[in-house]
């Protein structure tokens, strides 16, 4: 055995540790144990194997980091480490491999950032790495690296701008570095590659515009999840797989259009209310399910490697992004005559099943905003039952499901959650619609097996035996993954999409709120009564077109009534998360797609209004100002609230969109914590939110400011939201995001990056606050006209201050002509 050259024992049912004694066959030049149970960690005995060439250790079940006797491994040329639970940092001592043309590391638990000796690997042809965590990386690391040809860095923390030398890696074939931070424009020699085919960048942050040409050999490009802007050239027509929904192109000037692309921009612009409910045969004909429900016809739509679809009625829309191990691009459906059993199940609903690599999405269009009911149902269709102990039963799938951008399950094992195969389960999740759209993504994360059950590059499963009517089956969403050869792909086997409003004969939130709909116009009279015959108590400041008052309705309430009133309503978790995105993106709407641009310049909790669904709506834009494009800021009087006032507004009344984002931090750490931003009755470290925020991330336990009442709560979703918040609330305007790479944040779209360090003015002023203070000095407008801002509040409340919270000085070094303009607001 010692003089052993090549050992496989892949694809079997191996479990336990792998025996050390594997590191005494030191002839060895290829050695693979892939597709097995083995657990515990390796041994560092395997670093003795100093003449391998070749090592496949995928899809096993190790944890902890590769050994650092790996390092002696020089004479490496094929390493394939995915699907596997390593952690740690990825060992740098692989820059030293010199030899390496293929390098696989996706799908498990690494820790960036990718170490820069990578550059150091000239020889490689195929690197692939992704599901990076924690910290950045950028691409200076493959400066070196001219003999690619697969570049795959897909969900891998990667920043920065995309090379402006990218046109010199000519043996680039596939390029997909997706789902990342990558920012800035895209280079024109990236599309002028003499071997570039397949070009990935969806799911970024990219903006300008669409370069003017690009070379023939490029025929697949993802663009999707961006911040492109302008017309599209003349080449978007001849291109048969382009997906470039949700970025902000314009159509009017131009005459170069995609069918339905205009309704699968930012903000999604077809959603004109309409429906309550949708289903979706996906993958298969119309048909009427046993329940009454006709399931819509999916079975012709073009989908592709970069494909999206929207149906002729704009109810619901299609997209699909990733590409095969094999590029070898099949139906993207999958046919099933496997039996499926399981309570309530309709076995035609199985029979077909949309196919795709990596990123698949269902979008409802023109939905009634409200409370909805999403039910997935899952089988897995595909392996073979473990009971069989053959190498065809070992496949393992798993993905990740997200529902309006939150994710909801990770690393979901369909075969797992159901006890086995060919059984269906069902999933519900209540989920609110606020801006008339629904968003199910499924997403492949680089994890479960490959090469099983199938030994070709088709998805294709055969030899399953034929099937025979089962049970009846409610409505819902199926779903399973199917894995060819080469790399983890991911085969969604959708049976049917069904999604219904949530009805019941007592609504919850109008027993909260008591709201219906009125109109937005009211009559002296009201405005008289809501004012208190304009009384100066009222009276907020002086707006563009005069005084701007507040008045009260007696059926609503603004979001700080919900959060910390006497009355408060204990939002939930989902509750709060979908207020806080929805405001984000009226203020991303604002700030990047309104024209002109407008600043609010007073974003607080009382001027988000909350409506009967508990939808958050911005108001009060008596001291707003538009902000032409051309202009990088505005020098104005300063005018706003105490406690949401960015620091260079404030002292210099530097005003540029970034002051309305410093508000909107403040409100999202008020929102989690359920707490004014300052409360003299707390303890002394935490009376002012932002300095105890601080405290808790410098101790690593961020977490802690989550509010108390909430029993239940998204750890990650907490987290994303307390890290861009920090960044809102950072003392430079230019350390903090736009509001749209906040919503991208939120939404899990892409990383927030690392705060890095405390704020100045939390150390160097004396930072007192409270919230119920605002204050207005004269702009330059004058008028004698009255405007009324009216916040909804519920009957028999009145408007006053949150209880047990006093006035104090503001955290700002406020002139003395500025205190001159200083009026209590109250809530």
């Amino acid at each position: 055995m010692t003089a052993l050259t090549s050992l496989s024992i892949a694809v079997n049912s191996f479990s336990g540790p792998i025996p050390k004694e594997l590191g005494n066959l030191k002839e060895l030049t290829m050695l693979a144990f892939g597709s097995n149970n083995f657990s515990g960690t390796l041994p560092p005995e395997l670093g003795n194997l100093v003449k391998l060439k070749e090592l496949y250790m995928n899809s096993c079940r190790f944890s902890g980091e590769i050994p650092s006797t790996f390092a002696k491994l020089i004479n490496m040329q094929i390493l394939w480490a995915s699907d596997t639970a390593f952690s740690g940092k990825i060992p740098a001592f692989i820059g030293n491999w010199t030899k390496l043309t293929v390098l696989r590391l996706q799908g498990n638990s690494f820790e960036g950032p990718i170490p820069t000796s990578f550059s150091q690997l000239t020889s490689l042809n195929d690197l692939r790495i992704s599901d990076i965590s924690n910290v950045s990386s950028s691409l200076d690391f493959i400066r070196n690296l001219k003999n690619l040809a697969e570049l795959v860095l897909w969900n891998a923390l990667i920043n920065g701008s995309i090379p402006s030398d990218i046109g010199e890696y000519q043996s680039i074939v596939t390029m997909n570095l997706g789902f990342n931070n990558l920012t800035g424009q895209l280079p024109s020699s990236l599309f002028n590659m003499s071997s570039l085919t397949y070009l990935f960048l969806g799911n970024n942050s990219l903006s300008g515009p669409l370069p003017s040409q690009k070379s023939n050999r490029l025929q697949t490009i993802d663009l999707s999840y961006n911040y492109l802007s302008g017309s599209l050239p003349q080449w978007v027509s001849t291109i048969s797989q382009l997906n470039l929904v949700v970025n902000n192109f314009t159509f009017g000037s131009s005459n170069i259009t995609l069918s339905g692309l205009n309704c699968l921009q930012r903000n999604f612009p077809c959603n004109t209310p309409r429906y309550t409910n949708f289903s979706i045969k996906c993958g298969g004909p119309q048909m009427r399910g046993i329940d009454g429900i006709l399931y819509e016809a999916d079975q012709d739509l073009a989908l592709g490697l970069a494909k999206f679809y929207v149906t002729s009625t704009q109810n619901w829309a299609v997209s699909n992004v990733g590409l095969f191990a094999t590029r070898n691009n099949p139906s993207f459906v999958e046919t099933t005559l496997t039996e499926v059993t399981g309570t309530d199940v309709t076995p035609a609903l199985f029979q077909t099943s949309r196919v795709s690599p990596g990123s698949l999405r269902y979008y409802g269009l023109g939905l009634q905003n409200g409370p909805y009911t999403v039910t997935l149902q899952f089988a897995e269709t595909v392996f073979a039952s473990r009971a069989n102990q053959t190498w065809e039963s070992l496949g393992r799938r798993v993905f990740d499901i997200y529902i309006q951008g939150n994710l909801i399950r990770k690393d979901f094992d369909i075969s797992k959650e159901a006890g086995g195969v060919n059984r269906a389960i069902k999933r519900p999740f209540k989920v609110n619609v606020t801006e008339n759209y629904l968003d199910i993504h499924l997403f492949w994360a680089g994890k479960g097996t490959c090469c099983i059950p199938e030994e070709d590059f088709t998805p294709t499963v055969s030899g399953l035996p034929p099937t025979t009517p089962g049970k009846k089956s409610r409505t819902g969403l199926i779903v399973g993954i199917a894995v060819p050869v080469g790399v983890v792909s991911l085969l969604l086997l959708f049976a049917v999409l069904y999604m219904r409003r949530k009805k019941s004969e007592k609504d919850d939130d109008e027993d909260l709120l008591g709201l219906g709909p009125r109109p937005n116009t009211f009559s002296y009279a009201e405005l008289r009564a809501a004012t208190e015959d304009f009384n100066p108590s009222n009276k907020l400041g002086e707006g563009g077109y005069g005084p701007v008052y507040k008045g009260t309705l007696s059926d609503g309430r603004s979001l700080d009534q919900a959060l910390f009133g006497r009355n408060d309503l204990h939002l939930d978790w989902p509750t709060r998360f979908n207020i806080l995105l929805g405001t984000a993106r009226g203020l991303a709407y604002l700030h990047e797609e309104s024209r002109p641009r407008i600043v609010h310049r007073d974003v607080k909790a009382s001027n988000i209004l909350l409506d009967a669904e508990l939808s958050p709506k911005i108001s009060d834009f008596g001291l707003a100002k538009l902000y032409d494009d051309e202009k990088t800021h505005i020098s104005t009087r300063v005018a706003g609230t105490i406690g949401y006032l960015a620091p260079e507004y404030a002292m210099r009344g530097h005003l540029t969109e970034k002051a309305d984002v410093f508000g909107f931090g403040v409100v999202a750490l008020e929102i989690l914590s359920g707490r004014p931003n300052s409360d003299n009755n707390l303890d002394p470290e935490k009376i002012y939110l932002l300095e105890w925020a601080w405290t808790l991330h410098e101790k690593d336990q961020s977490l802690g400011l989550v509010d108390p009442r909430l029993t239940e709560f998204d750890e990650n979703d907490a987290t994303r939201l307390i890290k861009a918040a920090l960044l809102c609330t950072q003392a430079s305007p230019m350390m903090r995001p736009s509001m749209s790479r906040v919503v991208a944040m939120l939404s899990g779209d892409i990383e927030a990056s690392t705060v890095m360090s405390k704020p100045s003015y939390l150390t160097d002023w004396n930072f007192k606050d409270v919230t119920t203070s605002s204050f207005l000095v004269d702009d330059d407008t004058s008028s004698t006209e009255r405007n009324v801002v009216l916040n909804h509040q519920p009957e028999g409340s009145t408007t006053t201050a949150s209880p047990g919270i006093d006035p104090a000085p503001s955290p700002v070094n406020v002139t003395g002509s500025m205190l001159t303009g200083i009026i209590g607001e109250g809530r």
